[in-house]
């Protein structure tokens, strides 16, 4: 896959078969439309590409910084990769590009950057200045510039939106097996291991303390997971805990993870953590040694989990 950060830095010797959008999560329902993408190609007679935007449009516009997102660009190169989609573009979205009326956005981008040939977009899909053209002037300009729009039935797209809600709510619930459900793959995010306070190896537990590589990122609700890492090609498995380490005192949310039977200097190495299963509620124990008691049983919790689903890919 070739990956681009502007569109003016896309060049191909073929006509493309396009799709656009935020992607947010490159969860099962955009996979169906990333199949369809790819099985429109006619075995390589044209290029698959999925245009895509960063920051997140609603950053722009509405200028929320408070926006959670289930992916990083990073992650999303990554997944997109995994889909077998022959060019991705990032573009760069700003009030410039919002400007664009949308003959001006199929002319100048579609039609003599993209080189078009279809786009597969959804039946509610709106675009240009203030988003006022639909998927009618989208037809009419495929006919004006010659090229097909395949439409995205109500049903799919609705399923689309009600899957990104379910992620969210789930993500938010501490629902990891129900969201990774909706997903396709396992929920993961990446970090700098920094040093933290090494409490947790006073009391039998070293934690690689997680540092956001963004503060966009959605991270599920506090509590305590099973979750693997890839640690020098070897998976790696262990218990994390968001929160506030209310039983230590902490008044600084962290993201802390105990890696079983692991002993290798982690600081400042970039890590992507895997999340597969919630185990409880962040706690406040009575005594250190009591917070070290529940730490066992989510040891011992961690490895039947780990010990009953072999079978299933980390």
């Amino acid at each position: 896959m070739k990956t681009f950060h502007s569109i003016f830095e896309f060049t191909s010797t073929k006509k493309t078969i396009i799709t656009l959008g935020t992607f947010d999560g490159v969860h099962l329902g955009h996979q169906s439309i990333l199949h369809k993408l790819r099985n429109s190609t006619e075995n390589g007679v044209f290029d698959s590409l999925v245009l895509t935007f960063y920051p997140h449009p609603r950053m722009v516009l509405q200028q929320d910084s408070s926006i959670q997102l289930l992916n990083s660009i990073e992650e999303k190169i990554e997944l997109f990769q995994k889909f077998g989609i022959d060019n991705l573009i990032i573009h760069p979205f700003d009030e410039n590009f919002s400007e664009l009326s949308a003959e001006e956005f199929v002319k100048s981008i579609l039609v003599e950057k993209l080189k078009i040939h279809k786009i597969i977009i959804g039946h509610d899909h709106r675009f240009g200045k203030n988003r006022t053209a639909n998927i009618d002037d989208l037809i009419i300009f495929g006919k004006k510039y010659n090229f097909e729009v395949e439409q995205i039935n109500a049903e799919e797209i609705n399923e689309i939106s009600v899957s990104s809600t379910k992620i969210r709510n789930a993500l938010a619930n501490g629902n990891i097996i129900l969201a990774n459900s909706y997903l396709g793959y396992n929920y993961f995010f990446s970090g700098k291991v920094t040093k933290g306070k090494q409490l947790g190896r006073t009391i039998g537990f070293p934690t690689a303390n997680i540092s956001l590589s963004e503060n966009y990122k959605l991270i599920p609700k506090n509590g305590v997971y099973i979750v693997s890492s890839k640690i020098d090609n070897a998976t790696i498995y262990g218990m994390m805990n968001i929160g506030f380490n209310p039983t230590l005192g902490e008044n600084e949310k962290t993201i802390e993870v105990h890696f079983f039977d692991f002993n290798q200097d982690l600081y400042n190495k970039i890590l992507t953590i895997t999340l597969l299963q919630h185990i409880r509620e962040e706690q406040k124990f009575e005594s250190i040694d009591a917070l070290k008691e529940q730490l066992y049983r989510d040891r011992e919790f961690s490895l039947a989990f780990l010990k009953n689903h072999e079978n299933i890919p980390f």
